[in-house]
């Protein structure tokens, strides 16, 4: 049963100019395994979280750093989740997210789709 669908779309070069003028704000919105990706994977990762907060209701207080995009080469991205965000899902009955993301001319996105396993 889907609990909730999130999409987001970030402008790649505006993403990247928002990280270099504000450098502490890579520390505060990635994993220290997603910090050193290029700027496009970055990007798309941030859509990603994104897309997960909107799929989950978009409540407040969750940390960025409680959620991580996983590639594996020939794999679909995985999600994980932790903290905050782990327990936003929980009260949901979230038990997986379904992730795609792409970037591509400057624009990176991701769509989640939360689901929760059938009563």
């Amino acid at each position: 049963m889907i609990v909730g669908v999130g999409i987001d779309v970030v402008d790649v070069a505006r993403f990247v100019a928002t990280l270099d003028r504000v450098p502490a704000l890579r520390e505060r919105l990635f994993t220290p395994a997603e910090r050193g990706l290029p700027a496009a994977s970055l990007a798309a990762r941030f859509a990603a979280k994104e897309a997960i907060a909107k799929s989950l209701g978009a409540p407040a207080g969750m940390s960025w750093q409680d959620a991580t995009v996983r590639r594996t080469a020939g794999a679909q991205p995985e999600v994980e989740v932790i903290g905050t965000v782990a327990a936003a899902a929980a009260l949901l009955g979230v038990a997986r997210f379904h992730l795609s993301i792409s970037h591509d001319a400057g624009i990176a996105s991701a769509v989640v789709v939360a689901e929760r396993d059938p009563a």
